[in-house]
């Protein structure tokens, strides 16, 4: 039933706990385990911060690598750059994906308001099934 399943990471605590769930999945149905991280080029176009953005990006990645390996998954990983949302469902078109399983922030109020939610945008516009996992509440 799944073959391909994407674990989109930022590194966050949500992300960690979408992966505990992507890697359970993935070894019932024996799939390959994706993951992706967006260096967000909203927040920088070049300089020092897109430069930290992808060193966290290598550093996410690994993590998922590494998890999955262990778990005797085998792991595909990429980092790219762009609007987060696109392009996670971009990967999904490009490389069959059948299930999507990502973390949320738990923002509320205004800070959703303002940075929005990738996972929403996702779950919206995905053609194959999302499970979201909650992360921990940010005050």
């Amino acid at each position: 039933m799944y073959n391909d399943i994407l674990v989109p990471t930022d590194g966050s605590q949500g992300a960690k706990a979408a992966l505990e769930h992507g890697i359970e999945i993935a070894s019932k149905w024996d799939a390959t385990l994706h993951t992706i991280y967006v260096v967000d080029t909203r927040l920088a176009r070049s300089g020092p911060l897109l430069e930290t953005l992808r060193d966290e990006g290598r550093g996410a990645v690994r993590n998922v690598e590494v998890t999955g390996a262990q778990a005797g998954l085998t792991v595909a990983t990429e980092i790219v750059e762009g609007n987060p949302h696109e392009e996670i469902l971009d990967y999904v078109t490009e490389h069959g994906i059948d299930m999507v399983i990502m973390g949320t922030h738990g923002r509320t109020g205004l800070d959703r308001v303002v940075m929005g939610s990738v996972a929403e945008r996702v779950v919206q516009r995905s053609p194959v099934p999302v499970l979201t996992v909650r992360g921990e509440e940010q005050d």
